[in-house]
């Protein structure tokens, strides 16, 4: 039976359908267009008419939001330098930040002597610091300079020799270790604070700054650690001993430092200590140097059993 010819309304001009009725002829099986072989000139029109409307809106956004970005960028790295030279001008006014170089530029060559001229300064004759062009050379070129490397060694090397003596008498705490720190911590700051609080009311005209002062104070924590090491390997006797010689040394070399800071107008003008201020001058003197040996046993006398 022909459908076609009998049956016309349910195919009313099949040819309808199709836009190319040679495609047809060609490939009779085929339901929809082929696209496939479209040019890109309309794919890209397509994407730009999609793209279109979103793409509009960046051009206008970029605008504004560049010169916002930039100017807060400048903004902020505006106070980030105001406020870095605030900290630095306020912390260094406290805290010279700037200075604490010149103290750790040592070598080991200047350590081993140091050590040596705290332990034994009776050979040493030239106690001057060097100046190069009214500056003071660094440590590792004068042994005569004062020096933060050896004090803060020191220190800790007392914390760890304090809590050995107490691990050997089974007394050793981490609470009862951080109690000796801080305690020899402590009585370093309030000597050091006593002799600028001493400087102040003799009014002692002194190129020595407060780290020198902590420089020299921390210089016996080197005796200590000699006469607490001694103790533990030889007895009570030869902690008193090696203590003793340390004491010794350590208020010779503060005398002999100390008095070319102290009556250092009275050495320049080439005059004899005499007045009531320059007699003042001599006792603080003798003051600070005699204060070191009383530190060094008030700190170690209970580490020894």
């Amino acid at each position: 039976m022909d459908y076609t010819a009998t049956q016309s309304g349910f195919r009313q001009q099949p040819n309808m359908r199709l836009r190319n009725s040679s495609t047809d002829a060609a490939d009779g099986s085929q339901l929809f267009e082929d696209t496939s072989g479209a040019g890109p000139g309309s794919q890209a029109g397509y994407r730009n008419h999609q793209a279109g409307p979103q793409a509009a809106g960046f051009p206008g956004q970029s605008l504004l939001s560049d010169p916002m970005s930039n100017l807060a960028m400048a903004y902020g790295s505006s106070l980030a330098s105001q406020g870095k030279e605030m900290v630095d001008k306020n912390l260094d006014r406290f805290i010279p930040i700037s200075k604490l170089k010149y103290y750790f530029a040592v070598d080991t060559v200047y350590v081993g002597k140091k050590l040596g001229l705290l332990v034994f300064p009776y050979m040493h004759q030239n106690w001057e610091v060097s100046y190069q062009q009214d500056t003071p050379v660094a440590p590792r070129f004068d042994v005569n300079a004062p020096d933060l490397y050896i004090p803060a060694m020191g220190f800790i090397t007392y914390v760890l020799v304090a809590g050995l003596a107490l691990g050997t008498q089974n007394r050793f705490s981490p609470e009862l270790l951080g109690v000796q720190a801080s305690s020899a911590f402590v009585w370093l700051i309030m000597e050091v604070l006593a002799v600028l609080l001493s400087l102040y009311l003799v009014t002692v005209n002194t190129d020595l700054t407060t780290i020198d002062l902590l420089a020299f104070s921390g210089y016996k924590y080197v005796g200590m650690i000699v006469g607490v090491v001694s103790g533990l390997l030889f007895g009570r006797l030869a902690y008193y001993l090696s203590l003793l010689w340390c004491c010794a040394a350590i208020f010779v070399f503060m005398i002999r430092t100390l008095r070319l800071k102290l009556l250092s107008e009275a050495a320049a003008e080439g005059r004899l200590v005499r007045g009531a201020r320059n007699q003042l001058r001599m006792y603080l003197t003798m003051s600070i140097a005699a204060a070191q040996p009383i530190f060094m046993y008030w700190l170690t006398y209970h580490l020894i059993r």
